[in-house]
């Protein structure tokens, strides 16, 4: 056996998926055996890999045992001469696997090898090369001085900034999304170290390698796409604990008296700096905004009170308390109505804003009618000071939009125009799934992958991405992975890096669209929306509506019998319908894939009678059958028995 992959997985199914069709593609020349640790999800994903994939082993466990503990279970179990730990969230080449094996039989003194790794956009993730964290480089790191000084030797050790990444390097820390060892140097050194719950393993493996005799290599003749999770976000205080103390456990092993002392130290008031920096910016995030607003509306009475003095009285009119009290007060009662109203939710919502102001502006009159007569001062400047409020604070709100600054990103639901390469059926039938999800999108056309590819709808050839991201200003492509090869979607995409443009991958036989940034950021993984006929709720709600509508049909049925020319039968139905024997809605009778779908009581009518000339195509009667019952809706149903009504007697 040439390679065993092991992949640790924990609630990212449609990830997952995608990968194993990139590894079984890159394992078919080599002997190889693939082992997935579940590590207790609850996606289904253990569900996806026994249907999907019976050839690879599954390790189920009852709970999550944490990163270390899950590949050693099956490190214990491989027979592979190399081990490639491999994360759910990857996509590799498919000449990946046979271009890392030569390597290291090329190279005997190598104990473990990392590839070239880009993320959902095509960007080079610097994680793909890592010095050891030493003390003064763990303190460079997390003090920024490496970001600062990216290519100091001394600065940049942490991501060897310094160093090509398109070169093969020695490297002495392997990133654990995708770590190639040999099996005789893990016999040798040991296996992952169980203390490490998540982070900190990989650099502990990599030091041990290393101090076993052997070397680490980058090698970037090989790319793979890493989404990278982001479960416990980087900016976080959560994030920083953890890792943190991962690096600390990894001082206290291996560095001795006085230097783990002093690692540790810098390591805990690392910590507490992060922490307060984190506290500072939530601070800082929270009242930027306001306080804008505040100011620009401070302005706006700056510039009004002395000419509505001008056009309405005469010049020092106003007390001087007026703007210095009076108005903080006004500004303190929009503001109020704002967050009140939504408008400083992210990402910023201009009719929440425009609705806060006039919220604002109702309060300050209606308290303006309750106060004393000396504190009255001007209706007419406070509505003048609402009108400049609502058209400053969303005019500098879109401008700053525009500028692409990150405080000020819009609620604005933009249409996407995507365009989808692949084979005609196959890009085809990605359109169809794009059409049923959630997802606001235009589509533009199909990019074809060769010659073959021809029709109206296609817009171009895979080699002019360019030209055809640039003319029709494309925002999204999304590949065929059935079509197009790991080594050409990646290719694409780094050479399309410098362009403002997301990249989603359809794995073949999936109703998952996967991409562009990470496994935790909300709109990169399209799913067709599915509310199963078989989820209790749906089952409730469709029992409640055939009784109500049944009973409502006894009730009234001296005078809608008439309506029909079999009135036994149509009473028949109702009474059926009404104890439970029957639904109004059921699956169309002639539908060969009947058996394979979810059990539901015979119905009168079918998803069918909401068309004139009922189907009789028996690939039409499938897709409304499987339609109707991944997509439950009461409406739907209520839809059928009013387009279908003539039908209630039969």
């Amino acid at each position: 056996m040439e390679l065993s992959v092991i992949i640790v997985n924990y609630n990212v199914k449609h990830f997952l998926e995608q990968c194993l069709h990139s590894v079984l593609k890159a394992s078919k020349t080599i002997s190889s055996e693939i082992f997935v640790v579940d590590n207790n999800s609850v996606d289904g994903s253990t569900q996806l890999v026994k249907e999907k994939f019976p050839q690879v082993h599954l390790i189920e466990n009852k709970e999550n045992v944490g990163f270390s503990k899950a590949n050693n279970q099956a490190i214990r179990l491989s027979k592979g001469k190399y081990i490639l730990l491999l994360n759910p969230d990857t996509v590799v080449e498919e000449d990946t696997f046979i271009k890392i094996i030569r390597f290291m039989n090329e190279h005997p003194d190598a104990g473990g090898l990392g590839v070239k790794m880009i993320d959902g956009k095509g960007n080079f993730l610097p994680e793909s090369k890592r010095g050891l964290p030493t003390p003064w480089v763990a303190f460079y790191k997390m003090f920024g001085l490496s970001k600062l000084f990216p290519k100091s030797n001394k600065f940049g050790k942490y991501h060897l900034s310094y160093l090509s990444e398109n070169e093969t390097h020695e490297v002495e820390v392997l990133a654990g999304a995708f770590m190639l060892m040999r099996k005789e140097t893990l016999d040798k050194v040991g296996l992952l170290d169980e203390t490490f719950f998540m982070y900190g393993e990989d650099i502990d493996l990599s030091y041990r390698i290393t101090q076993g005799g052997y070397k680490n290599y980058y090698f970037p003749e090989t790319t793979i796409i890493h989404y990278k999770g982001e479960s416990t976000k980087k900016g976080s205080l959560n994030y920083v604990k953890v890792f943190y103390k991962a690096m600390i456990i990894f001082a206290q092993k291996h560095f001795s008296g006085g230097k783990a002392n002093v690692f540790s130290l810098l390591l805990n008031l690392a910590i507490w700096f992060r922490a307060l920096l984190s506290v500072l910016h939530r601070i800082i995030d929270r009242i930027f905004l306001p306080a804008l607003d505040a100011i620009f509306i401070f302005a706006g009475f700056l510039l009004l009170t002395p000419l509505w003095e001008n056009i309405r009285y005469e010049p020092g009119y106003y007390p001087p308390d007026f703007l210095h009290w009076v108005v903080p007060v006004y500004i303190l009662f929009w503001l109020a109505a704002i967050f009140s109203s939504g408008g400083y939710k992210k990402p910023v919502n201009l009719l929440h804003v425009a609705r806060g102001i006039l919220w604002g502006t109702i309060a300050i009159l209606l308290a303006y009618s309750l106060v004393d007569e000396e504190y009255r001062f001007s209706r007419a400047l406070i509505l003048l000071g609402s009108v400049w409020a609502i058209i400053l604070l969303i005019v500098y709100r879109l401008v700053f939009h525009k500028m692409k600054w990150k405080a000020f990103g819009l609620d604005i639901k933009r249409s996407k125009k995507i365009a989808i390469a692949g084979h005609p059926a196959e890009a085809a039938r990605v359109r169809e799934i794009l059409q049923q999800t959630l997802i606001k999108s235009e589509f533009t056309g199909f990019i074809s992958i060769d010659e073959s590819d021809r029709g109206e709808q296609y817009i171009g050839s895979i080699g002019q991405l360019n030209e055809i991201v640039r003319i029709n200003r494309i925002d999204e492509i999304i590949f065929c992975a059935d079509n197009i090869s790991s080594a050409e979607i990646i290719r694409a995409m780094l050479e399309l890096t410098s362009l403002d443009i997301d990249f989603k991958i359809a794995p073949p036989e999936s109703i998952s669209i996967i991409g562009s940034n990470s496994i935790h950021t909300a709109g990169d993984l399209y799913v067709v929306h599915i509310n199963a006929i078989t989820k209790p709720a749906n089952r409730r709600r469709k029992r409640l509506f055939d009784f109500s509508t049944a009973l409502t049909f006894f009730i009234l049925s001296p005078f809608l019998v008439w309506l029909f020319n079999k009135k036994g039968r149509f009473l028949k139905n109702v009474w059926q319908v009404l104890v439970g024997k029957k639904s109004w809605v059921g699956y169309v009778e002639s539908s060969e894939s009947q058996a394979e779908l979810p059990s539901i009581k015979p119905g009168i009518l079918s998803p069918a009678d909401m068309f004139e000339n009922a189907a009789s195509d028996a690939n039409k009667n499938n897709r409304l059958n499987g339609l109707y019952a991944r997509n439950y809706s009461v409406l739907t149903d209520a839809e059928i028995l009013l387009k279908g009504w003539k039908n209630l007697g039969k």
